[in-house]
């Protein structure tokens, strides 16, 4: 009676991931970064907020000015979901900035 034994090469159908600890020659992510930030420093990440955020405020003003002057690619439709999307983005930076000044409260309210 002959056994049937598959010829399947384990190692090689293991899925790794980044939490590996060096199995297979991959690095582990506990001992260096695998992946680089993919921003800057603080002040080009900010920058990049509040540009995106003008954009949102100005899409409802512009959208309206492009169906006013009567262009039929734009539906009122959207231009009541930028207004939508800007509304949202105010009371998230209104949060945000909320935040950011408690954060800063409770740094200077440390004593070193």
């Amino acid at each position: 009676m002959a056994s049937f034994y598959p010829n399947i090469n384990l190692a090689d159908r293991i899925q790794h991931t980044k939490l590996d600890t060096g199995v297979g020659g991959m690095p582990s992510a506990r001992m260096e970064r695998m992946e680089t930030p993919a921003t800057g420093d603080f002040k080009t990440v900010f920058s990049g907020l509040v540009e995106n955020f003008n954009k949102e405020l100005n899409a409802p003003d512009d959208l309206l000015k492009d169906v006013m002057s009567g262009n039929t690619n734009i539906d009122i439709h959207d231009v009541m979901i930028a207004m939508a999307k800007s509304e949202i983005t105010v009371n998230v930076a209104t949060q945000a900035v909320g935040k950011v000044i408690q954060a800063y409260d409770r740094v200077t309210q440390i004593q070193v």
